[in-house]
């Protein structure tokens, strides 16, 4: 048993003494191996290397020859290119000196052209100097001979030379005012007939096809009572009803002893229209206290908001006119409420805008222009109670605010003459205006503003010299002025009209037209005894 085991252990030892001999004997072999083939991979990776370095020294030659001949090709190229601009150049520059070498001759032979007018001038003015010695010689002698005659016709005609040279100026003058004034007659004669019928052609049939309503409307409005004892329920308990009538709509209620009627008075149209249609509906209603008051003015005050808006539409599509703005179409329908010399200005606006139309037609105006500045002429007067200014300045800024178009603003700013007219139809609408305003029982005015005309127009008519008497007659339409005939002659009677008649253009405002008639009469009396 123990020589197995020693046989084992002698054989383990054995065994393990040779595993560490062939570890000794491989490591050796293993590393020599390692280092060969680590020699032999750098030999080989160092002649790839040298390999790659001696291609791209070769590829490198290659791209440098390369790039030398394309250099040396655009280097030819650019020569070529400087060549032939060059010699462009020098063409031009050649054609450039021929033109001025021709250019040199031409004015060469000007100037000597000039040179030889110079000498014929200089010869001329020689001439002339000896002329003018001539004429002065002439003249001089002339004059000595002239200054003879002159004092050999003074001692004749025993008058100097002033007063003669004064009276022939005297009676030239005469004669040619005497001329003058038929030639103005004449002329006047001929163009008044064939204006007035061309005028009364055009005007007539723009009359014909308008037909409007009139009524007269003043600032107090008349509502009818049942009975009188309905005066006693509106002036209410301590005046309660009365009082909060007027605070509602801004309108003075007139109690007196009319019988059956109350009248508002009220400078404000709308508002004296709202007062008298709550008051009716109040009385028909029977329900006669504050409260109830405030509760129909609102009502009527929104029903007559409506009506307003809904007359200016009216009269707007009636006029035909398109785009206008809304305000100015509310501005429009408040003129049914409002009323010049008791004419209402709504229907006087529609008026002026259709006879403005036809009377554009007829003369070959602007239609539209002319229809649209005869409706907005007046649309000052809607508001010149609240504004200050005159209807036509604030006509004229509601339209500029608008955005109206400049030619129908120039219509509403000269339609009374205030500025120049720069239109045709300007022209035509203040004609309108004329026509629809003066036309018999359109307006009326009171007696002190009548009679005040009158005065003022006979007292033009008396400031100037040679006036015996004037008359104002047909309502203040004419005026017809004697003279006196030994201090007026007929020429100066025809001048005499129109200065009248400018005068009374500048100081005086009037519906229509005056006519201005001025009288010379002659009248040789005796008696046969």
């Amino acid at each position: 048993m123990l020589n197995i085991n020693m046989l084992l252990m002698s054989a383990w030892v054995t065994g393990l003494l040779g595993l560490i001999i062939g570890l000794a004997v491989a490591v050796p072999v293993t590393f020599f191996v390692i280092q060969k083939i680590n020699k032999n991979k750098a030999e080989k990776d160092k002649a790839s290397a040298k390999s790659l370095l001696e291609e791209a020294k070769n590829e490198a030659k290659n791209l440098k020859k390369e790039a030398v001949l394309e250099a040396k090709e655009e280097a030819f190229r650019l020569t070529s290119e400087c060549d032939q601009e060059l010699k462009a150049r020098r063409a031009e520059m050649q054609k450039a000196e021929n033109r001025i070498s021709q250019r040199e001759e031409f004015l060469d032979k000007k100037e000597e052209l000039i040179e030889k007018k110079n000498e014929q001038i200089e010869k001329i003015k020689e001439d002339l100097a000896d002329k003018e010695n001539e004429l002065k010689k002439s003249q001089e002698e002339q004059n000595q001979i002239t200054e003879k005659m002159t004092k050999e016709l003074e001692r004749i005609a025993k008058l100097t030379k002033d007063e003669a040279k004064k009276e022939l100026i005297s009676k030239y003058e005469e004669d040619a005012k005497k001329d003058a004034a038929v030639l103005v007659r004449n002329i006047e004669n001929q163009a008044k007939d064939e204006a007035y019928k061309k005028a009364k052609e055009i005007v007539t049939l723009a009359i014909q096809k308008t037909a409007v309503d009139h009524t007269s409307e003043v600032t107090v409005s008349t509502v009818a009572l049942p009975n009188d004892e309905v005066k006693g329920r509106i002036i209410g308990r301590e005046g309660r009803n009365i009082r909060a009538l007027e605070s509602a709509t801004g309108v003075d209620l007139i109690i007196d002893d009319t019988p059956e009627a109350v009248v508002l008075s009220s400078f404000d149209p709308v508002r004296r229209e709202i007062a008298r249609i709550s008051l009716e509906k109040l009385i028909l209603d029977g329900r006669i206290h504050p409260a109830r008051i405030e509760e129909m003015v609102d009502k009527v005050t929104k029903d007559i908001e409506n009506t307003i808006k809904e007359e200016g539409e009216a009269a707007v599509f009636d006029a035909g006119i398109h785009g206008m703005h809304p305000e100015l179409i509310k501005l429009l329908g408040r003129l049914k409420y409002r009323t010049s010399y008791g004419q209402n200005v709504l229907k006087h606006s529609l008026e002026v805008c259709y006879l403005a139309g036809l009377l554009a037609a007829e003369v070959g105006a602007n239609v539209q222009i002319a229809k649209r500045g005869g409706l907005l002429h007046d649309i000052g007067k809607a508001i010149d109670h609240e504004t200050e200014g005159t209807h036509v300045t604030i006509g004229v800024d509601l339209a500029t605010k608008y955005k109206e178009s400049k030619e129908v603003i120039h219509c509403i700013a000269a339609h009374h003459g205030n500025v120049e007219f720069e239109s045709l139809e300007a022209i035509l609408v203040q004609t309108a205006d004329a026509i629809s305003s003066s036309r018999p029982g359109a307006r009326r005015e009171t007696l002190e503003a009548y009679i005040k005309r009158l005065t003022q127009l006979e007292e033009i008519a008396n400031n100037f010299k040679g006036v015996d008497t004037s008359y104002a007659i047909q309502a203040g339409r004419e005026i017809r002025i004697i003279v006196k005939p030994n201090e007026v002659s007929d020429e100066q009677a025809l001048f005499m009209a129109k200065d009248i008649a400018q005068k009374i253009e500048k100081e005086m405002e009037y519906p229509g037209q005056i006519k201005v008639n001025v009288i010379r009469e002659t009248r040789n009396v005796d008696y046969a005894k």
